[in-house]
């Protein structure tokens, strides 16, 4: 078995240490470098262009979504590998859309994991036993029905993305949903940071490439 180089990414230091350890104690495994959020592992795996990057996806700042996002997009080599505690169909889709090509729980033991590092840097697919049965599911609807884009967003933030990325004002959108001005405002603003975007007209282009923004009102 080749040696696989590793990113280990989580934003819990001791988690990440433990996990750091575990890997560097398997054969064949060189664990390169470490990062506590997305913003760093997209830097880190765009310098070392690793074998496989371990993500975590619940993370401040640049979630590991978008992290996985960017890696994929412009490391086709790289495969992501998600290890987390989200076990809802929201994260497990958007995570397979970014580009995921396996997705564990933390509950998984070390020989699981060294497992699905090989796997997964041999271009297969790799996912926890709970959580087959929804991925297979899945591709049988030719990969369609699955949860909606942007997990990271609460259904009244999606909601109001959508509407965004339809061209309606804030004032629209707020006579719409008979809330104040100052709320869709602040929901906005909201959306903006956690997709991190500049102006409206980034998060319109994030929204429409995710499907938003389309059909009746």
């Amino acid at each position: 078995m080749s040696r696989r180089t590793v990113l280990v990414v989580d934003d819990h230091p001791l988690y990440r240490e433990g996990l750091v350890t575990a890997l560097s104690m398997l054969d064949g495994v060189d664990v390169v470098a470490e990062a506590g959020d997305g913003a760093l592992a997209v830097e880190l795996a765009l310098g070392l262009a690793p074998d496989v990057v371990v993500m975590d996806l619940n993370m401040p700042g640049l979630g590991g979504i978008e992290a996985t996002r960017r890696i994929t997009a412009q490391l086709p080599g790289t495969a992501v590998l998600v290890l987390t505690m989200l076990e809802g169909d929201d994260a497990l889709f958007a995570a397979m859309r970014a580009g995921a090509r396996g997705y564990l729980l933390k509950g998984a033991d070390r020989q699981e994991i060294a497992r699905a590092l090989e796997t997964v840097a041999n271009g297969e697919v790799v996912f926890s036993a709970t959580l087959a049965s929804r991925v297979l599911a899945w591709f049988a609807r030719g990969g369609t029905g699955a949860a909606a884009p942007f997990p990271e967003l609460t259904e009244r933030e999606r909601e109001i993305l959508d509407l965004v990325a339809r061209g309606l004002t804030n004032a629209a959108i707020a006579r719409r949903l008979v809330v104040s001005d100052k709320t869709v405002r602040n929901h906005v603003s909201n959306v903006f940071g956690k997709l991190h975007v500049a102006d409206r007209a980034e998060a319109v282009a994030r929204a429409r490439d995710a499907g938003m923004g389309t059909g009746p009102l």
